[in-house]
């Protein structure tokens, strides 16, 4: 062997010896981040999206509390929508804070801008105390357009598409979880017909004006109060909850969550029954949508 080129020789067989093949992986991971990136501002809308996309996309649905309605993003929320490849809405008036944030139009993906006919004007429109919230109006259209499962059906189309935008060569895997998440509405819709179907034209009333879909939906004979679960409605609330029982003489009150005892105890005593049916809007990102609305299904046939 010609000494001159023995360093080399050590250093090959060096990388043999260490597995210096050259490794697929760092492909895979650059591959990985380039997924595109989708924000969802609701939990309803963060499900849907998560279906339809499978993995084409990182669908994230932020930290928050309470309702999102009434969220306010900070800035590392807000850096990480402007950085976004699709930020989906409501729509509705529900994102209050795009009045302050500001976001390329591009990537914006309004659910509602196809069903804008179906939206239901706000009646009544009040402001009222929401604990230390402080004071939050109700106005203009009502915005939980999901808890009518046939429009939830429309936002989820709308969402497919814009994902089958964003990566158009899985479009028919986007297609077919679509398609899953139809035939699951679908059955939603079927089961809280007929869970409804029993209330007749009984009157109901609703603790908050969220529930104006699913009343029309389904033929319900309610009005809404603006009462909080864990709040105490305070005695002027109870007088004008009086009031409106004697031109609404309902016996049962659907609550977005349960009641404060004291609250649940005054109602037994009027003769009430309060019944839990969650909205979903704001659910812990591995929760399952349709556990949470099937769990409102066995509470109405089973109050």
């Amino acid at each position: 062997m010609n000494f001159r080129y023995f360093p080399v020789f050590l250093f090959a067989l060096l990388l043999v010896a260490c597995g210096g093949e050259s490794s697929p992986e760092p492909a895979i991971t650059d591959a990985a981040k380039t997924r595109p990136q989708i924000i969802a501002s609701n939990f309803p809308l963060y499900y849907f999206a998560r279906e339809i996309a499978g993995d084409s996309a990182e669908v994230i649905f932020p930290s928050m509390e309470g309702d999102p309605a009434n969220w306010k993003p900070g800035s590392e929320a807000i850096a990480r929508m402007q950085s976004a490849d699709l930020v989906i809405l409501n729509g509705a008036a529900y994102e209050s804070w795009l009045g302050w944030v500001s976001l390329p139009n591009e990537i914006l993906l309004d659910t509602s801008e196809g069903i804008r006919d179906h939206l239901i004007p706000m009646e009544n429109e009040t402001i009222h105390q929401h604990g230390p919230q402080g004071e939050h109006s109700h106005q203009g259209v009502a915005f939980t357009i999901w808890l009518d499962p046939t429009l939830a059906m429309e936002q989820a189309r709308a969402i497919e598409r814009a994902i089958s935008e964003l990566v158009p060569e899985n479009r028919q895997a986007h297609q077919a979880g679509l398609a899953s998440l139809e035939a699951r509405l679908t059955a939603l819709d079927e089961a809280l017909r007929l869970a409804f179907e029993t209330f007749g034209d009984q009157e109901v009333i609703f603790s908050h004006p969220v529930y104006q879909y699913l009343a029309a939906r389904y033929g319900l004979n309610g009005v809404s109060v603006h009462w909080e679960p864990g709040e105490d409605p305070g005695i002027k609330a109870w007088i004008d909850f009086r009031e409106i029982l004697r031109r609404h003489p309902a016996q049962l009150m659907i609550w977005e969550d349960e009641p404060g005892d004291k609250t649940a105890s005054q109602l037994e005593q009027l003769g009430m029954l309060s019944i839990i049916f969650h909205t979903a809007a704001n659910l812990a990102d591995h929760s399952n949508y349709f556990d949470v609305m099937n769990a409102n299904v066995e509470r109405l046939q089973s109050p």
